[in-house]
């Protein structure tokens, strides 16, 4: 029997869709989460609290792949650094794979700074390790395009230029990274065209048949963010899976279907 591969953040967004592919294409899968749910074909659910270090010895104990997945706007670094000393701890070196963010560099605020800094927690652990950053996932622009759009007027970060991804693209790659060997910083991921926020709420009001002011407004700390940081560039769809495929209008007319 092989090793089980664990995926933290079982069951949110991003590793939802890896346990699903992992278990789709046969591997046994261990998911993590801070509630314990029932276990299903190829996937075991273990409880565990990354933030305070509970229950990680068992939840790490026989694996050989690990995908980082959980996020959370506070405690990342925490988190990372209580899942690397457990995995170390454990003697197999499992091979790590951390999902990051495109520009963490560049960006100041708090959420990625925290990504950053977990980047070099993975990278000094003494572990194999993979890097994959990818771009922002479409489901948390439609979720901001929701809540914006109630009201008459909208207002939008100026010149706030991105390239977004669907998150099953995103989960498929980090899929195709847990099954080969430690590859360090691979390419980042993106989705297939670039544009800004201005431009994909206009085109969710177009999908949803809504007129609304739309007024741009400067955000303090975006320079980097103006000048692309977010993007991945020159990005183009290809073969291997590293640009996403699915463009935010085909996203759109499936959410709204």
């Amino acid at each position: 029997m092989t090793a089980p591969i664990l995926v933290t953040g079982g069951t949110g967004m991003l590793g939802t869709r890896v346990v699903q592919r992992l278990a789709e294409r046969g591997s046994q899968v261990r998911a993590l989460s801070r509630q314990a749910r029932a276990s299903g074909e190829n996937v075991e659910y273990v409880a565990g609290d990354l933030a305070k270090g509970t229950g990680l010895d068992e939840a790490v104990a026989g694996v050989d792949v690990i995908v980082h997945c959980a996020s959370a706007q506070r405690g990342d670094v925490e988190a990372t650094r209580n899942l690397v000393t457990a995995a170390a701890a454990g003697g197999r070196r499992p091979h790590l794979v951390f999902i990051s963010i495109v520009g963490v560099e560049g960006v100041p605020f708090g959420y990625f700074k925290a990504k950053l800094a977990a980047e070099r927690v993975v990278e000094g652990s003494g572990l194999p390790w993979t890097i994959l950053r990818a771009t922002q996932f479409y489901d948390f622009i439609l979720s901001g395009a929701k809540s914006l759009t109630r009201f008459p007027i909208v207002p939008v970060p100026k010149e706030f230029r991105c390239q977004a991804i669907d998150v099953q693209e995103v989960a498929a790659r980090l899929v195709q990274l847990a099954l080969s060997p430690p590859a360090g910083r691979v390419p980042d991921i993106g989705g297939p065209e670039q544009s800004s926020w201005e431009a994909m709420i206009r085109q969710y009001l177009r999908a949803t048949h809504r007129r609304r002011l739309v007024v741009r407004l400067p955000l303090p700390g975006t320079r980097s963010i103006r000048a692309g940081g977010l993007t991945v560039s020159g990005q183009s769809a290809d073969a291997d899976g590293t640009a996403g495929r699915l463009t935010w209008e085909q996203f759109l007319a499936g959410k709204l279907a």
